[in-house]
């Protein structure tokens, strides 16, 4: 018997969220995992919030949000929320009950200076490498450092001269057009008004120049677990030096310890400076 294409409706409605997501769902093994870290790190969450006035969102929401959209590639926080008024998944991911509302997209705008300043994201990943789950797939032998270019939020007509980062655009208006054809702007004698630490920077010979960062990841290449990370200012040896950095901690009190870096990246170069040497 054909069934019928009506949406059927009760006006009581009990789902258990973990009864919807399958025993194998990787999700799973990686939300116990930051359970747990989350745990760890309580009495640093406790630090940053007064003990007085209205309860928050969580802040172990936020991290597991702000997981989810790495983990899927959501664009943006706006995104993000929308997501979570809908999908089942999300919810029992971060926490939500079916009948809770999906946050506003400003709760993570108005919290992530707070998380930033308490060093939160480096004490969550160093809590995750701490578990015992986690912490016997990890060797000290063999590393991979690599960086990826972060476009920085600002606009390139915010890049002006710095002896007179006032001047008005010809043509008059905020938004105007702008014709940088010709123009000469290196990052010694221009600078973002809007984000002042990015810097011009291009990718390759023939690539267009953005303002940009450099985010640097090492790797452990057994299992190839993220083990550290840190963003720098885009300049050409920003990639080596901050593979030093990252990599002493692991190299002090060992003979040697084996690391690659990705030489594709000698061709990245600021606009004011020539290629740097190859790795």
């Amino acid at each position: 018997m054909r069934g019928t294409d009506e949406r059927t409706g009760a006006l009581f409605s009990y789902v258990d969220l973990e009864a919807r997501v399958r025993g194998d769902h990787p999700l799973r093994t990686i939300r116990a995992i930051v359970n747990a870290a989350l745990a760890a790190l309580e009495r640093e969450f406790s630090a940053l919030y007064s003990p007085l006035g209205r309860p928050s969102i969580p802040p172990e929401k936020l991290l597991r949000a702000m997981l989810l959209q790495a983990f899927y590639s959501i664009r943006s926080e706006r995104q993000l929320t929308e997501r979570l008024e809908f999908d089942l998944l999300f919810r029992w991911f971060v926490g939500i009950g079916v009948d809770d509302p999906a946050w506003d997209h400003s709760v993570f705008s108005k919290n992530r200076d707070r998380l930033l300043e308490g060093d939160i994201a480096a004490k969550f990943l160093a809590a995750v490498l701490a578990q015992p789950r986690v912490k016997k797939l990890l060797s000290t032998d063999h590393f991979s450092v690599d960086g990826t270019l972060i476009e920085a939020w600002a606009s390139m007509k915010s890049f002006k001269p710095k002896d007179d980062p006032d001047a008005p655009p010809a043509g008059g208006g905020r938004n105007t057009e702008a014709d940088f054809h010709g123009h000469k702007r290196t990052n010694d004698t221009h600078a973002s008004t809007t984000d002042p630490d990015a810097k011009l920077y291009r990718k390759g010979s023939g690539k267009e120049a953005k303002l940009s960062f450099i985010g640097h990841g090492l790797m452990e290449n057994r299992s190839g677990l993220l083990v550290k990370a840190c963003l720098t200012g885009a300049d050409g040896h920003a990639e080596r030096i901050a593979a030093l950095a990252l990599i002493e901690p692991y190299a002090e009190g060992r003979g040697r310890s084996r690391s690659a870096l990705d030489a594709g990246d000698a061709a990245c170069r600021p606009e004011h400076q020539p290629p740097p040497l190859g790795h």
